[in-house]
């Protein structure tokens, strides 16, 4: 058998990790800290338990948003990825390389979900070069964000 393995990291690459072994309780938390830390309506969460997390590309600095807990997050770009307390480290999902592989199980601090949160889904979807007016804007977009493996180095090459 073979001991699960993830890598992930913030959006400009300045920031990496490695897991290796399983992954504790994926969650989506709704308390206002953590819609303040994620700038987002809920903050999807799993628990590093007793896998080995590794930064392997800088590290985060580190807010404390309560007398229990500290928020880690990209001093470069900004990308939350941390929430750490006494019972341990939790990342949040959308830093790993394939966040889709990390479902949530629970919702946590519903007493602050926001009431339309739940509607969203039935809200209509579009591709996004659908969107006529920005699809000039998007033709030629050059992203400047880490991709969603590990490299070398980072950035490849200087931004203007």
């Amino acid at each position: 058998m073979t001991t699960p393995f993830y890598t992930g990291g913030c959006q400009c690459g300045a920031v990496r990790f490695h897991v290796e072994g399983a992954l504790g309780d994926a969650s989506v938390c709704h308390c206002r800290m953590c819609q303040k830390a994620s700038g987002n309506f809920y903050l999807p969460l799993v628990s590093v338990r007793q896998a080995r997390l590794t930064w392997t590309r800088g590290e985060p600095r580190r807010f404390q948003s309560s007398n229990h807990g500290y928020r880690g997050f990209c001093a470069d770009c900004g990308t939350p990825l941390t929430y750490e307390a006494p019972d341990g480290v939790a990342l949040t999902i959308a830093a790993f390389d394939d966040p889709a592989e990390i479902a949530p199980r629970i919702q946590w601090g519903i007493e602050a979900k926001l009431p339309y949160v739940d509607a969203i889904r039935d809200l209509p979807g579009e591709e996004t070069m659908a969107d006529q007016d920005a699809a000039s804007f998007l033709a030629d977009l050059v992203s400047y964000q880490h991709p969603d493996h590990d490299t070398d180095e980072w950035p490849p090459e200087r931004k203007p």
